[in-house]
């Protein structure tokens, strides 16, 4: 019997500026996390191109890896090792100088209250402390782009507050910035774009002020679906 091939992402555009936070809003398993891999060099497109810092993720990927912080939900970290040793391990990997590694863990350890579990082994951690250990590991290198794919998910009211403050922290540094999400007071509270996918498409991309001007995100987005399932059928 032959099966049927699912187009997970189809003509999909944005563009994301310098100090500015895009979101990209829909149901889970439908286009979301295949599109951060792509921007993420994790997997390879079939067609077209994306430029992350001026290159290219199909030329030059490794280029683009060192522009990038990653954080997914699939991130799993070995529970034999502590936060401390992560960090160093993953800063080595990207070259950089033991005195910036402990000037940037300091600041990061203490933003996140990582510093009193530093020796502390992973599998002994909250799970809401292991993805703020996630969250330091992937921005060791101190990237220009963040790509963070449900970066609260699986955390309590304080922590996903506390990731929130940092995304916000980062865009004052003129970070760029990308999440996915399906909570819509995430993207309300952070973003400055929105882009809703729906089926691997993407139906709407524009600012959250003009998007919501007339209308709820929460009905924006409702709306929009149930139009696409009407003329689905």
């Amino acid at each position: 019997m032959k099966q049927l091939e699912k187009i997970a992402v189809d003509n999909l555009s944005f563009n994301v500026n310098q100090g500015e936070i895009f979101g990209l809003l829909g149901p889970n398993g439908l286009g979301k996390t295949t599109t951060l891999r792509m921007i993420s060099t994790l997997i390879r497109p079939e067609a077209g191109d994306i430029i992350v810092a001026g290159n290219s993720v199909v030329k030059y990927p490794q280029l683009v890896r060192k522009d990038i912080g990653f954080l997914t939900t699939d991130l799993k970290l070995d529970d034999h090792f502590s936060p401390n040793y992560l960090f160093h391990f993953f800063s080595n990997l990207y070259g950089i100088p033991p005195n910036i590694q402990e000037q940037r863990k300091k600041e990061i350890f203490e933003v996140f209250g990582i510093d009193k579990y530093a020796e502390t082994k992973i599998a002994n951690l909250s799970t809401g402390m292991k993805q703020k250990v996630s969250l330091a590991i992937s921005i060791v290198h101190s990237p220009s782009v963040i790509i963070f794919d449900e970066p609260t998910n699986g955390l309590d009211i304080l922590t996903s507050k506390l990731v929130e403050n940092f995304l916000l922290k980062m865009k004052q540094e003129k970070k760029t910035i990308i999440i996915s999400t399906h909570i819509f007071s995430i993207i309300e509270n952070l973003c400055d774009q929105v882009g809703i996918i729906i089926d691997g498409n993407l139906y709407i991309c524009e600012s959250l002020k003009e998007l919501t001007k007339m209308q709820s995100l929460e009905d924006v987005f409702f709306s929009l679906y149930n139009r696409i399932g009407r003329s689905n059928k």
